[in-house]
């Protein structure tokens, strides 16, 4: 049975341990993730294929790691029609989305008499995109990753995604990644392809971003190269919640506590409701759909569900709301009666999937919304990758004449407080000369 934790019943330490969830894990494997660093910095390409054959495939070498065209063209034939014609319309619903988030590229606001201020939006120049593969293959990643950035205009889009132990890359992948125009992909996977990327090496380019779903090394891979590099989004191992009342169906909340169940042993998969009838059954029904799971996928849903997961009861509506948005979780969904009502009260989730028919499963392959999320916690201050992500604000500002006569004496008087002489100088002065 999935285990049933009443919230009035658990510890601080409980509590503690619940939110933290895999966090815990990459604290653990920071040391390791600074020695790979350490050694792609001081060695580059050396280092990097040091682990490369360690940790992806046996037989990397600097002239092997990146995809070929006859990879790209190879791949074109090995995707079955009916992937193909899902991957196109993923393409189409997530492309419109973010087309729509796209900024004006510059905006200048007369916002006093003469005195104009805005911004001008820019690409960035090149972002490294970590597409995972290790617990299975992830097209649908490389379509969250590639799509904005390419909506966004960045110029160079650098991929790395672990290949298997023959040193492919998984074919479906390759297939949107030439969809979105990328034609860099590595064969690189965790703490190497992160670095590489971060770092630069003789055969893998050094970009100005990174960003993308990782496990706990490349999390911890990230921590380290905080401020080395723009690390993006933490975006470390699956965590879900199902938010329930007593109208929910407990077949579909035990179907929906499976689906960020089964990423991985890490992952974190909750129901949150204050309904024991529905607690008690969907943990039966979860029970039973575990079953029709493959082995691999069970033993990680069973393993996570122990470990950072389960259904927790509360003694209200309003304070499963606060264990939400107190847990601040990556995907969250809403099986409650009239979920609209409550998208006021959700502060905290990555994203916010509202009613029956929305399921986190279809929109991490089908809506169109960006299903690269902050976890661990942080959703309290990231938000979802999208064209923003890919994107870099300058702020503008013009005077005319009149416009600095009416600006002049505020930064005089402000200049001479803070001590700042030649900030006043270029005022007075310019006021004489102009």
């Amino acid at each position: 049975m999935v285990r049933i934790l009443k919230l009035a019943q658990m510890t601080a330490n409980d509590l503690a341990t619940l939110k933290r969830r895999a966090e815990l894990d990459i604290d653990q494997v920071i040391p390791i993730a600074q020695e790979v660093i350490t050694a792609i910095a001081q060695t580059g390409d050396k280092g990097l294929i040091q682990y490369a054959q360690k940790f992806d495939y046996a037989g990397a070498t600097p002239e092997n790691i990146k995809v070929t065209p006859e990879e790209f063209d190879q791949a074109q034939h090995l995707v079955e029609p009916e992937v193909k014609k899902a991957v196109d319309q993923a393409f189409r619903n997530i492309k419109e989305v973010h087309q729509r988030q796209l900024p004006e590229e510059m905006n200048l606001a007369e916002i006093d008499t003469g005195i104009f201020a805005g911004e001008k939006i820019t690409p960035i120049p090149s972002v490294g995109l970590y597409v995972p593969r290790g617990k299975g293959a992830f097209p649908s990643m490389m379509l969250m990753l590639t799509i904005p950035a390419m909506v966004a205009g960045v110029k160079q889009i650098v991929v790395c995604t672990p290949p298997d132990k023959e040193g492919n890359v998984e074919p479906v992948s390759l297939y949107v990644a030439q969809m979105a125009g990328v034609t860099e992909v590595y064969k690189l996977g965790g703490i190497q392809a992160l670095a590489a990327m971060a770092l630069g090496t003789a055969t893998v380019p050094k970009v100005d971003k990174l960003t993308g779903p990782c496990s706990i090394y490349g999390a911890a891979a990230k921590r380290v190269l905080f401020g080395t590099v723009d690390v993006g989004l933490p975006a470390g191992p699956s965590e879900s919640i199902v938010l329930a009342d007593e109208t929910t169906d407990p077949q579909l909340a035990a179907l929906d506590l499976l689906i960020e169940a089964e990423h991985g042993s890490d992952s974190a998969a909750l129901l949150v409701t204050h309904s024991e009838a529905v607690a008690e059954k969907a943990s039966q029904f979860a029970d039973e759909y575990l079953k029709k799971l493959p082995q691999w996928r069970r033993e990680f849903c069973q393993i996570g569900l122990d470990a950072y997961g389960g259904i927790i009861l509360t003694s209200s509506l309003e304070e499963s709301l606060n264990f939400v948005n107190d847990y601040a979780p990556e995907h969250l969904e809403v099986l409650v009666d009239d979920p609209l009502r409550l998208v006021g009260a959700i502060q905290n989730a990555g994203e916010i999937l509202l009613g029956k028919y929305t399921p986190s499963s279809a929109a991490t392959y089908a809506i169109g919304v960006n299903a690269v999320l902050p976890t661990g916690g942080f959703a309290r201050s990231y938000s979802a990758v999208s064209v923003y992500d890919f994107l870099k604000r300058s702020t503008v500002a013009y005077l005319t004449s009149q416009g600095f006569d009416r600006v002049k004496e505020t930064s005089q008087t402000l200049a001479h407080y803070e001590e700042f002489p030649a900030h006043g100088m270029a005022i007075t002065e310019r006021d004489q000369l102009l």
